[in-house]
C-alpha cells in the first residue's frame, strides 16, 4: 500500500469524526501516540514498536486529512531531491 491509498482509507474510515474533532483535539491524539512510540523505543518489544509507529503514521494521516494535505505530495520533496536546509 502507497502512502495516498493509505491516507484515503484513514479519510474514508475516520475523516467524518476527526473534522469534527477539529485539528487541536486531534494533534493531542498524535502527541500522545508519539508518546507511546517514544515508551516503545527505550523497550526492547519490537512488535510494540511497529504498533507505534503504525498509530503514528495513522494519526499524521488524520492531521493531515482534516487539513486537506495530500502527504505523498508533500513527500515528493524527499524523492525528487529538491530538499533544502536539509541539516
Amino acid at each position: 500500500m502507497d502512502i495516498s491509498k493509505f491516507q484515503q482509507w484513514i479519510s474514508d474510515k475516520y475523516e467524518k469524526r476527526d473534522r469534527q474533532r477539529g485539528t487541536p483535539g486531534t494533534f493531542m491524539w498524535f502527541i500522545e501516540e508519539i508518546g507511546e512510540l517514544s515508551t516503545a523505543l527505550a523497550g526492547d518489544d519490537f512488535a510494540n514498536k511497529e504498533e507505534e509507529f503504525a498509530d503514528v503514521f495513522a494519526w499524521l494521516c488524520t492531521l493531515a486529512n482534516i487539513n486537506d494535505v495530500d502527504l505523498q505530495k508533500a513527500c515528493e520533496k524527499y524523492v525528487n531531491e529538491d530538499v533544502s536546509g536539509f541539516k
